[in-house]
């Protein structure tokens, strides 16, 4: 990993948690102690004192939280005090609390004024299903509840259904559920165009605790081509997902480049590092999981910190950046394999994640 030098840095203190446990999260599933304001002011001042000092960063950005958005009941000052505490406005994300939409009658409008305009809600089938994935009880009325908060104050809902195969048998009762509450029509009145697709899980975290759920190519046959279109449509390439096999191939071959269509995701858009309500502090680049951590803000010196991370010492980091993809392939990959994957960078993330969790930590 090269030096830091000249990026927009965001750090973010997990000031409230989540009140959910997805199955497919790659964030993991921690306590939900809550924090203070007093602790994001002293986090965002030990990052700042070196940031600055040392030119590491052309501007610090700092947020309240990096599980769930606005989980907690003083979110409009806490966003407040967001603005105090970064260079800039702090960006809002296409995702918003779903808890708070079904329940607080006045975020929808208050998220609309921040921005964005459009919120993404993820389902993983019907009911059963999609309460089953989240670990708790209500999600899916939640999510319907969130869909109509959004559209009565103008903002633009968006289904993100994950695929597994839970969600293939009840893929045409969500495309039914659409059509009945004519979320087409009511967002094409808000000048633009419903959007729903499917998504593979990425195996991070909790969601390789979720392999075997991991549908073949011949399960997905029977999926309808409106969605896959529309899936296509919106991840923006035409081939969706390919075969172990298909992808074994490319990574023990030493291809350079991914196959068309595909793109490498190891390196974020934006550098942001994840600090934990315990002081752990990991990056976007990886998870959440031990082998990613960096150091902990009361026991290291932000340089240290920062050090570990440009110099790959985290195990993730060290694997990920110098360890043979074709090795891990021939230790980890199913020459055979029949189950689907967005991408070669996917497939890898699951050969890392064995590789990783079989490190003495």
């Amino acid at each position: 990993m090269p030096k830091i030098k000249g990026e927009k840095l965001g750090v973010a203190l997990d000031m409230g948690g989540c009140p959910n446990r997805c199955r497919h999260c790659y964030l993991g599933s921690g306590d939900n102690r809550k924090m203070t304001k007093a602790d994001l002011r002293w986090m965002a001042g030990q990052l700042r004192d070196y940031v600055k000092s040392a030119s590491v960063a052309a501007s610090l950005n700092i947020t309240a939280s990096f599980r769930e958005p606005d989980f907690l009941d003083d979110y409009r000052s806490l966003y407040e005090l967001e603005c105090e505490l970064s260079d800039e406005i702090p960006e809002r994300y296409e995702l918003l609390s779903v808890w708070r939409l079904a329940r607080d009658k006045d975020y929808a409008a208050w998220a609309k004024s921040v921005g964005p305009d459009t919120c993404q809600i993820t389902l993983f089938g019907m009911e059963a299903t999609t309460d089953w994935f989240y670990r708790r009880k209500s999600a899916f009325k939640d999510a319907l509840a969130a869909t109509e908060r959004l559209l009565e104050t103008g903002m633009k809902p968006r289904w993100q259904l994950i695929l597994t195969k839970k969600l293939i048998p009840e893929v045409n009762d969500l495309l039914k559920l659409i059509e009945r509450l004519k979320l087409r029509e009511r967002v094409r009145e808000l000048g633009a165009e419903f959007q729903v697709f499917l998504h593979t899980p990425d195996p991070l975290h909790e969601a390789v605790k979720i392999e075997n759920l991991r549908p073949t190519l011949e399960e997905v046959a029977s999926l309808p081509q409106e969605l896959l279109e529309a899936s296509r449509k919106h991840l923006g390439r035409h081939i969706l997902w390919r075969t172990e096999e298909e992808l074994y191939k490319s990574i023990v071959t030493n291809e350079q480049k991914p196959p068309a269509d595909e793109g490498l995701l190891t390196q974020p858009t934006r550098l942001w590092f994840f600090v934990t309500n315990n002081w752990d502090v990991f990056s976007n680049v990886g998870t959440l999981e031990l082998w990613w951590k960096l150091g902990n803000l009361k026991k290291d010196s932000v340089e240290a910190i920062l050090q570990r991370f440009e110099r790959d010492e985290a195990p993730g980091l060290d694997v990920l950046y110098h360890y043979p993809q074709s090795k891990l392939a021939e230790k980890y990959g199913n020459p055979q394999g029949r189950k689907i994957y967005s991408g070669k960078e996917d497939l890898l993330d699951l050969y890392r994640a064995r590789h990783c969790g079989n490190i003495p930590q």
